[in-house]
């Protein structure tokens, strides 16, 4: 183990940097003074601590890892640090930031050989860093700070961390001196479907998508960090929550071929997300929800419209009784597992919250104000301190709920309300888009619409967008709608066109179809390769394809990772031994997005802001019309006749 187990708090303030624009493209910029500490992790989970030079690139990066970690290191491989390719300039990496080395195909093979850190003395000699650091620096990680020193403390006692068994991902309980858990810590490379999940759901690399197809695998961690640090003054009550490096010999690590433990009592390092325990009672499906407090169930719902939370189950909000008097006391609720959280285009969200009685009582003149005072481009420059691998596309996200929900709130409307406009619902068996996603795409067409050049003198030309249904259709009549990201991410290639429907109307949209994609193996230098159908062959609908989070082989409970009753570990369904290996691909349906944000330049999405704030007011009114209709009719009942 490291000699630094006296000071395992390692922390370092950030360096502010001018961040990349447009979206995904190759930074340049001037070199920082002064030495960088940054924290290297490959594809399948190894993490490697070093310190950059002024002469460092990515080159040199690649050679170090390749000789501390004996891993193969292809040439055709690509260091990244959230949206930025890193190449001979590292002028972007802030101090003790995380890294990504990916292949460059981003075809994810199996081999015989699993990635395993050094031995403890290669430790030493190669990677200084302490058995548990911080990435980043913020004033709200004191009490983080504590817990570390108090597990480290445990673990020089022989305290060691207790594998969670429930969940589809690797999660651990940290102990105290006292044996006590006082935090949970989920590696990301043990997220489901990633390189070293635990459970046998794995078959994909670190940065492909994931469970929802535009939250990728491996960064869940860090959403976990950002609904922390956007709930400003515990107003939700999110318990504190770190991205830390951390070693430990607990940690899985697979074989690499079926996705079974290859080694448990070498010392792994991780990048984790660090979270503080909180004892609780049970959880909110173990309870009758009209108990709860109405402030409690509205500031998570603010909270979860913010950050278009897409997993909020009754699995994830742990309940602790306050005065220990039985069902009729008062309660506190504790909202966790936030990693589906901050999508990197607009999901389909799911709050369990939205049909509780407490979210269709009035918002409070508190609350009102609170969410008044919230400013979204603050919210994103503090997130690009923090969090500096944080994609754009999810604070373009953050940008837009926020604004949705600032102007929801001030036209009156309550929780529930908004959320159902956040909310897609199933017609004739086919997903269409949110009342959110209608008006999104309203938007974009007018933005498209002023900036299409005078059509050619031609027939074809005349043609109205609803018309077109597939990319061929704009390549014949010669409109270029190819989005300004480059094509070769496949979250952004999933996506419908914006300028189609009319309106606020859902029937054209729910007749497109979309285009399936397929990861093949192949050379090449884009990150990632797919195959596209033609429009001449059989393209499966919306239908085929749709599914959301919580129609899929979860339910509430098996997801609460931090469920834990009578100072025991609860054991989940899933273990190690029975579960086997789960491709990712059969596992869950690929998800659809109807309205990409991360496409636009920096004056189209300025633009397009504009008119979507100019489109909300219509739509509040009809959400307001159809509520009123629902509590009419409620109000008559179903056995008056007319």
């Amino acid at each position: 183990m490291s000699r630094k187990l006296d000071s395992p708090v390692q922390t370092q303030m950030a360096v502010a940097v001018i961040r990349s624009s447009p979206l995904g493209r190759e930074y340049h910029g001037k070199q920082p003074a002064g030495r960088r500490r940054v924290f290297v992790q490959t594809e399948k989970g190894c993490v490697l601590g070093m310190e950059l030079d002024r002469g460092d690139n990515a080159h040199t990066v690649k050679r170090r890892l390749q000789l501390a970690l004996n891993v193969p290191i292809e040439e055709s491989s690509y260091l990244t640090f959230g949206d930025i390719v890193l190449k001979n300039d590292l002028s972007a990496v802030r101090n003790d930031s995380p890294l990504l080395l990916t292949r460059g195909n981003h075809i994810h093979r199996s081999s015989s050989t699993p990635c395993l850190s050094p031995k403890g003395r290669d430790i030493r000699q190669r990677d200084k860093s302490g058995p548990i650091e911080i990435l980043g620096q913020s004033n709200r990680l004191d009490r983080i700070k504590h817990m570390i020193k108090d597990i480290m403390k445990a673990i020089k006692m022989g305290i060691d961390p207790i594998p969670v068994h429930s969940g589809l991902g690797g999660a651990y309980y940290f102990r105290n001196s006292k044996g006590d858990s006082v935090a949970i810590v989920k590696p990301t490379d043990e997220e489901p479907f990633a390189p070293n999940n635990p459970k046998g759901f794995v078959g994909k690399a670190l940065g492909q998508p994931g469970l929802k197809r535009s939250v990728r695998v491996g960064e869940t961690g860090f959403r976990e960090v950002a609904a922390y640090l956007l709930d400003y003054d515990h107003f939700a009550n999110v318990p504190p929550t770190a991205l830390v490096k951390i070693t430990h010999s607990v940690f899985n690590v697979n074989d690499g071929v079926n996705g079974n433990n290859f080694w448990r009592k070498r010392l792994v390092s991780k990048i984790a997300s660090f979270q503080q325990f909180i004892p609780h009672d049970f959880d909110a499906s173990d309870h009758g929800t009209s108990s709860f407090p109405v402030a409690s169930v509205h500031r998570i719902g603010i909270l979860d419209i913010r950050i278009l939370n897409t997993d909020r189950h009754a699995g994830n909000l742990l309940v602790r009784k306050l005065d220990g008097i039985g069902s009729l006391g008062q309660m506190e609720l504790i909202p966790i597992d936030h990693g589906l959280c901050l999508p990197e285009t607009l999901e389909d969200p799911y709050f369990e919250w939205i049909h509780w009685p407490q979210a269709s009582i009035p918002f409070t003149e508190d609350e009102l104000a609170y969410i008044e005072d919230l400013d979204p481009y603050r919210d994103c420059d503090m997130l690009r301190m923090e969090l500096p691998m944080i994609r754009e596309a999810c604070l373009r996200v953050l940008v837009l709920c926020t604004i949705f929900l600032k102007e929801a709130a001030a036209y009156g409307l309550c929780l529930a309300e908004i959320g159902e406009m956040m909310t897609r619902e199933f017609r004739r068996g086919e997903e269409e888009p949110s009342e959110l996603e209608v008006v999104c795409l309203e938007a974009r067409k007018i933005v498209a619409e002023r900036e299409e050049p005078s059509p050619r003198p031609s027939p074809r030309a005349e043609m109205k967008y609803d018309e077109f249904q597939f990319d061929i259709d704009y390549e014949e009549v010669g409109l270029d709608f190819t989005p300004k990201m480059a094509m070769d991410d496949p979250l952004t290639r999933a996506t419908f066109q914006p300028a189609v429907g009319n309106g606020y109307g859902r029937n054209p949209l729910s007749k497109l179809d979309e285009c399936i994609e397929e990861e093949v193996e192949g050379e090449g230098e884009s990150p990632q390769e797919f195959v596209t159908y033609s429009a001449e062959e059989k393209i499966p609908t919306v239908s085929e394809l749709s599914a959301t989070l919580k129609n899929t082989i979860l339910d509430g409970k098996n997801q609460n990772q931090q469920k834990y009753s009578g100072g025991k570990v609860d054991s989940g369904h899933f273990s190690n031994s029975s579960s086997g290996h789960k491709s990712a691909n059969e596992q869950l349906p690929a998800s659809i997005s109807f309205v990409d944000v991360a496409d636009m330049a920096e004056d189209e999405w300025t633009l397009f802001l504009e008119k979507f704030q100019e489109l909300l007011y219509p739509a509040f009114a009809k959400r307001k019309s159809i509520t009123f209709g629902q509590r009419q009719r409620q109000r008559l009942g179903t056995s008056c006749q007319f």
